[in-house]
């Protein structure tokens, strides 16, 4: 898997609250991304485009279990790099197929607006802006496979292990 796109910039300690903030938490699903980042970045949802990469500080998406990731998978997000990946989140991302990788440095190494080119299957994260590559953590081989299906239930459904869902 690889991305190539516009980076958004997020701090340190993004809290899945932040992400997914509690005035939408209990609404059906399509009614509750435009509220995505909506306590610290108003707006944003109509600003990002389909594709583009959230670059986020340490510890991105801690806190609580919403469903952050299926949000920021379902507005068309990318991917999500980051030094640091809360586990819970880090999960979610697997579970949902919203592609997330640990990076050192690459909130040090873009600026919002930046070309990042992300590469799961190398582990590295390009700063084409400025022409420089990082290191990631490379995603273990079993959960970059259910990232490719989709997703945990697409791919229980494939191997028949659960019933496909009603469309």
């Amino acid at each position: 898997m690889k991305f190539t796109a516009t980076v958004w910039k997020f701090g340190d300690n993004i809290n899945t609250d932040l992400i997914l903030p509690a005035v939408a938490f209990y609404l059906p699903v399509a009614e509750q991304l435009p509220y995505i980042f909506s306590a610290n970045r108003p707006g944003w949802v109509k600003a990002m485009k389909p594709g583009d990469i959230i670059v986020g500080g340490r510890n991105f998406g801690m806190g609580s279990s919403r469903p952050a990731a299926r949000n920021l998978r379902m507005i068309g997000v990318a991917c999500v790099v980051a030094p640091s990946i809360n586990g819970l989140f880090y999960r979610n991302c697997v579970n949902f197929a919203l592609p997330a990788l640990e990076c050192p440095g690459v909130d040090e190494a873009f600026e919002e607006g930046d070309t990042a080119a992300v590469d799961f299957e190398a582990a590295t994260v390009t700063n084409v802006t400025r022409g420089t590559t990082l290191a990631g953590r490379a995603t273990p081989p079993k959960l970059l496979e259910l990232v490719k299906a989709g997703g945990v239930y697409p791919l229980l459904e494939k191997e028949g292990l659960i019933e496909p869902r009603a469309s």
